[in-house]
């Protein structure tokens, strides 16, 4: 029986890592170039929520 070969598969899974980041950033700045707003997964830049105002208890 072969035996597996682990190195291939740790590079493949190192690969597919590194096209999704690749694509998601490519996707950020289309939307950027864009005017979109950005996407609800990245709160580093999404804007911190309003301030609520006076709230009645219910």
């Amino acid at each position: 029986m072969a035996k597996p070969n682990y190195s291939f598969e740790k590079r493949q899974r190192e690969l597919a890592k590194k096209k999704k980041k690749e694509e998601k950033e490519r996707e950020k700045a289309a939307r950027k170039a864009a005017g979109l707003p950005p996407l609800a997964d990245e709160p580093e830049e999404a804007e911190p929520p309003a301030e609520p105002g006076p709230q009645t208890p219910a």
